[in-house]
């Protein structure tokens, strides 16, 4: 795209106006992929930032339907939508959203055996892995080394949240195993069905991974590579921490 319509200079103008973005960088978005891992509490108020912000292209995967259970946090549905694949509703809102949008929903879950395909079908500038259990978040991470794509991973619990971006395929970048370990593979850790999670949480926490994902793609703001950001909405606080490569990273180790 080499030109914004009229239409567009008015729907992204406050997009435009920012020095930091411009049209260069919103050019830069309309042109671009995320491919989104999980369209629950984290990944409802993301698609719905990144279909606004004019995203060119969202893939969304997600095997799961949607139940009353997901209302509390999950806005992209209503009572109407129970028992419908949440890809696929989704992918409805954000047709609704933008038409500048392309969509693709896909309703089989992301597994060890089919990542590496999903991502070399999708073929996104970056990922944003919404998803409620480790085990899928080190599968989703490994793809991503494998790739060398870029992930945006967003998780949270009860009251606290974790937004992180991982350039693993890089050199002197970690990656998600590098942060959590090999231990949580098996995935025996409680999820926020056991524990809870207060909804308005899940809105900041899938709004900053939109943020990161927006500020990755159009190339704004301080380097955010292998930097967590922490939030505990009991405080309330927030506070970031620079992660370092693990040499022995199984997934992206540099050691021999």
């Amino acid at each position: 795209m080499t030109t914004l319509t009229d239409e567009q200079l008015d729907r992204y103008a406050r997009h435009i106006v920012l020095r930091e973005v411009g049209g260069a960088g919103q050019k830069k978005l309309l042109a671009a992929h995320v491919l989104i891992v999980g369209a629950g509490g984290i990944g409802c108020p993301a698609i719905q930032y990144l279909a606004a912000a004019g995203m060119g292209k969202l893939t969304i995967v997600d095997p799961d339907t949607v139940s009353l259970s997901n209302l509390q946090r999950q806005p992209l549905y209503g009572e109407k939508d129970i028992g419908a694949p949440k890809a696929e509703r989704a992918a409805d809102a954000v047709q609704r959203l933008n038409p500048d949008v392309a969509v693709t929903a896909v309703t089989e879950p992301i597994t060890a055996d089919n990542a590496a395909a999903i991502l070399a079908d999708a073929a996104p500038d970056i990922v944003l892995d919404g998803t409620d259990n480790f085990a899928t978040r080190l599968i989703v991470s490994d793809a991503c080394v494998k790739a060398c794509i870029p992930l945006v991973s967003a998780a949270i619990g009860m009251f606290q949240g974790q937004v992180g971006t991982f350039y693993g395929h890089e050199p002197d970048a970690p990656c998600y195993r590098c942060f959590v370990g090999d231990a949580h593979d098996a995935d025996d850790c409680d999820t926020c069905a056991d524990q809870g999670v207060l909804g308005a949480m899940c809105g900041m926490v899938g709004g900053f991974g939109a943020m990161e994902a927006i500020r990755a793609i159009a190339g704004f703001g301080e380097e955010a590579c292998g930097k967590l950001h922490v939030v505990d909405g009991l405080k309330p606080s927030m506070y970031s921490m620079r992660l370092p490569k693990d040499p022995n990273c199984r997934a992206c180790g540099t050691s021999s």
